[in-house]
């Protein structure tokens, strides 16, 4: 298997369709349920792409894009959001993050709203780690 693509998310039917897709197009899949056990992955395997839904308990993704778009070692590992909520309710939270003193993160290159087609997914997985 080649590249690690870690998949951050509380939705175990979302979470099999995502590693499918992974493995089919030969990468190496790695699961979080939450954004603590996202982050602790991150930190030991060093993934070389972050697949990461928003709304999941302990740890939100909105937290844990913020970690990752600001941490010095983690920011060069591209982010594709795969979401429920809208592009916009997103950038307004992580505006309000900002407000109550959090570091300014970039918009995430990539947005995807849920449900998104196998196809559209595979294609960005390949055009970002090639």
């Amino acid at each position: 298997m080649g590249k690690k693509v870690l998949v951050v998310d509380d939705d175990p039917d979302i979470r099999l369709v995502n590693v499918t897709i992974i493995e089919e197009n030969g990468y190496t899949p790695l699961v979080a349920t939450n954004g603590e056990e996202g982050l602790d992955l991150i930190q030991k395997e060093i993934p070389d792409l972050v697949i990461l839904d928003v709304l999941m308990p302990k740890q939100s993704g909105l937290r844990l894009y913020s970690v990752l778009k600001t941490d010095k070692t983690l920011k060069g590992i591209p982010v594709v959001i795969l979401s429920g909520i809208a592009k916009r309710t997103f950038l307004r939270s992580q505006k309000a993050l900002v407000e109550f003193g959090g570091d300014k993160v970039p918009e995430p290159e990539i947005y995807l709203e849920k449900p998104v087609e196998s196809e559209e997914l595979a294609d960005i997985i390949k055009k970002i780690l090639g």
